[in-house]
């Protein structure tokens, strides 16, 4: 019976290997969403200030203040999980082919994303009708 106890081993050293693979592409694919997340809020604080300054006012300082703040906290979160995603790709204990290190647990789960902010309810939209660009 000593063979199948080898072959358990293995197939439990190769299912712990996958599963280090796919947690290190989750955390990848956090790591990107939280990024993204960083990169909407500061759009959204550039066009408030555009617009602002566009219509010759000042942004108002509730606006700005919660503008920055949800920047500053998505830029947190995606810093955090970058900076998880290296640690775990630096461990050099049983590193796999692929980058997953099969030593140690899985990251735990990221906080759930929060929306992007919205502009500033006095803020006109970014371009006129016609001018080829439908969205945002």
């Amino acid at each position: 019976m000593a063979i199948w106890d080898k072959v358990r081993q293995g197939i439990d050293k190769a299912g712990k290997a996958a599963q280090d693979i796919v947690d290190e592409g989750k955390l990848r694919i956090d790591a990107y969403r939280a990024r993204e997340l960083a990169d909407k809020a500061a759009e959204a604080l550039g066009y408030a200030v555009f617009r602002a300054m566009d219509s010759g006012h000042e942004l108002e300082t509730s606006a700005r203040e919660r503008l920055v703040a949800a920047l500053r906290e998505r830029e947190m979160e995606a810093k955090r999980l970058e900076a998880e995603l290296e640690l775990a790709k630096a461990s050099g204990e049983g590193m796999h082919p692929g980058g997953a290190s099969a030593a140690g647990s899985p990251p735990p789960p990221p906080a759930a994303p929060t929306p992007p902010p919205a502009a500033p309810p006095s803020a006109p939209p970014p371009t006129t009708p016609g001018e080829g660009f439908s969205g945002e």
